[in-house]
C-alpha cells in the first residue's frame, strides 16, 4: 500500500514533526507500507488543498500530520471513497477517515503543575504557534494544571501566529519575559529557536514539548511536556494497511502508557517532582479530568507582528 503523509512545514522541525517523522520513518523501514512523505506546506487551507489535490492520485491513503488537516482532509475524504485517510492529531472522523489523537494535554497539565510549582514570581507563561485544536487544548490543560497546583499563579498566555519564525517568537517570549514570567511553556516547531534565545537573554526556565528538550539544552530547559507523536503515526499507518478505520476518535495518553510523560530537569526540587508525580497518577486514576477550554484572557506584545 502507497501512503501519503502529509505534513505542514517542514519534517525536520526539531519538534511536532520530527516526532511524527520517526514514526512514518520506521514504518517505512519495516516494510509496514510504502511511504511517501510531502512536507514544505505552508499553513494556508487553499494551498493544502491544491497540494492535496497533486498527491492524491499516486497513492492508496494519506495520513495528515497536525490538527491543520481538519477543515480539507474530510473534504477529499468524502470525494476520494476509495482511498483511505488519517489525521494524526485530527477531531474528525468518517467512512473512509480516522484521527487519532496522542494527548498533549495530559503532559501540558503536567508542565503546569511542575510551572506553578517552580516559579518564584508568581507569573508563567504558555506560548505557542497556529491557533489549532491540539494546541489549543495544550494551552488550556497547561493552565489548568497551574490552578490545580497554585490558582493564585498568573498564566501569559498567547499564540503568535507562526510555528516557524523564530524572530517572531522571540519577541513574544521577550514581552512574556518583561511582563513578570520566570518560567515559560512553548508548543512550537522551529520557531521554539526564538523563544530559547528570549529565555536564555532573560535568564529564565523554559519547558518544551513533543521532543525531550531537557537533554538537548539543559541550561535553558527545565523540564519538556513529551508527547510521542511518532506511536500516533504508526497506528494509524498499521490501520490503513489493515483496512481498519476506527469510528471514534482513538486516543493515547497517560492511562495508556508512557505515550506522554514529562521529562524533568536536574534543577527540579524533589517537592516539585513529588507534585508531578502526584498529578500524573491521578490522571491515570481519572481523578483528574482535564478541561479543553480556555475561556482567559489572551497576551499579546504591544508590537506584536502575528494574528493573535
Amino acid at each position: 500500500m502507497r501512503i501519503a503523509v502529509f505534513f505542514v512545514g517542514e519534517v525536520q522541525d526539531n519538534g511536532f514533526n520530527a516526532s511524527a517523522f520517526s514514526g512514518a520513518e520506521r514504518a517505512g523501514q519495516a516494510g509496514v507500507a510504502d511511504i511517501h512523505i510531502v512536507s514544505g506546506v505552508a499553513y494556508d487551507q487553499d494551498e493544502i488543498r491544491t497540494r492535496l489535490a497533486e498527491v492524491l492520485p499516486g497513492v492508496d491513503g494519506l495520513i495528515f500530520i497536525g490538527g491543520q488537516g481538519d477543515i480539507a482532509t474530510p473534504e477529499v475524504a468524502a470525494l476520494c471513497p476509495d482511498k483511505r485517510f488519517a489525521i494524526v492529531q485530527g477531531n474528525r472522523t468518517g467512512p473512509n477517515l480516522a484521527s487519532y489523537d496522542v494527548r498533549q494535554e495530559d503532559s501540558a497539565f503536567l508542565a503546569g503543575v511542575l510551572a506553578a510549582n517552580l516559579t518564584r514570581s508568581g507569573i508563567v507563561g504558555h506560548l505557542s504557534g497556529h491557533r489549532v485544536r491540539p494546541g489549543l487544548k495544550g494551552r488550556a490543560a497547561f493552565v489548568a494544571g497551574v490552578n490545580h497546583a497554585a490558582p493564585q499563579v498568573t498564566v501569559l498566555t498567547g499564540f503568535c501566529g507562526t510555528q516557524d519564525d523564530s524572530t517572531v517568537t522571540r519577541g513574544w517570549a521577550g514581552a512574556q519575559i518583561a511582563a513578570g514570567a520566570d518560567i515559560i511553556f512553548t508548543m512550537l516547531n522551529d520557531a521554539r529557536q526564538g523563544a530559547i534565545d528570549a529565555c536564555r537573554a532573560g535568564n529564565i526556565w523554559q519547558i518544551g514539548n513533543a521532543l525531550d528538550w531537557v537533554q538537548h539544552d539543559p541550561q535553558v530547559f527545565v523540564a519538556s511536556a513529551l508527547a510521542r507523536i511518532d506511536i500516533g503515526v504508526e497506528w494509524a499507518i498499521r490501520d490503513m494497511v489493515a483496512g481498519r478505520t476506527p469510528p471514534e476518535i482513538v486516543e493515547f495518553g497517560l492511562a495508556e502508557g508512557d505515550v506522554v510523560a514529562l521529562s524533568l530537569g536536574k534543577a527540579v526540587s524533589d517537592a516539585a517532582r513529588d507534585a508531578v508525580k502526584a498529578a500524573a497518577a491521578d490522571i491515570r486514576a481519572g481523578r483528574i479530568t482535564i478541561s479543553d477550554i480556555y475561556e482567559g484572557a489572551e497576551f499579546a506584545p504591544k508590537d506584536a507582528r502575528c494574528e493573535v
